[in-house]
């Protein structure tokens, strides 16, 4: 049985993965900032459009896509107004529930997402450790 890690080693684990993380999200911001979108946004792209990939449909609810982007729905919100206004994504009414809100990515949105995913994707190589190594 694995000895229990000292209430110092947990801390000192958990401020290394908030390390990795601000040291990732920076340089993903630093990249991605030439083709005009930041981490977050480029993280909204892609969720939505691993989500096309599942259902057909590159749609999701606000209260869903909140929860996977891990932002509050007022960041969120502000978010999608920007990429709204770029022409990279919609809001509608939800069918199912009129007092939702579905976000859904534009052909302009999917392009973008196309344009800047092998950059995105080498950035989380070179940042992230290898698991099997």
């Amino acid at each position: 049985m694995a000895a229990k890690k000292s209430e110092r080693a947990l801390a000192e684990e958990w401020r290394d993965v908030l390390a990795l993380h601000a040291r990732t999200i920076c340089e993903l911001d630093r990249e991605l900032h030439q083709h005009g979108l930041g981490a977050s946004d480029f993280e909204v792209l892609d969720v939505l459009a691993e989500e096309r990939v599942g259902s057909g449909d590159c749609s999701l609810r606000v209260q869903e896509l909140a929860s996977r982007v891990h932002l509050s729905q007022s960041a969120l919100s502000r978010l999608v107004a920007r990429l709204e206004k770029d022409g990279l994504v919609t809001r509608g009414m939800c069918s199912e529930d009129r007092r939702g809100v579905q976000v859904a990515l534009t052909d302009a949105g999917r392009a973008r997402h196309a344009e800047v995913l092998p950059l995105q994707r080498a950035v989380l190589s070179r940042m992230l450790p290898d698991p099997s190594a």
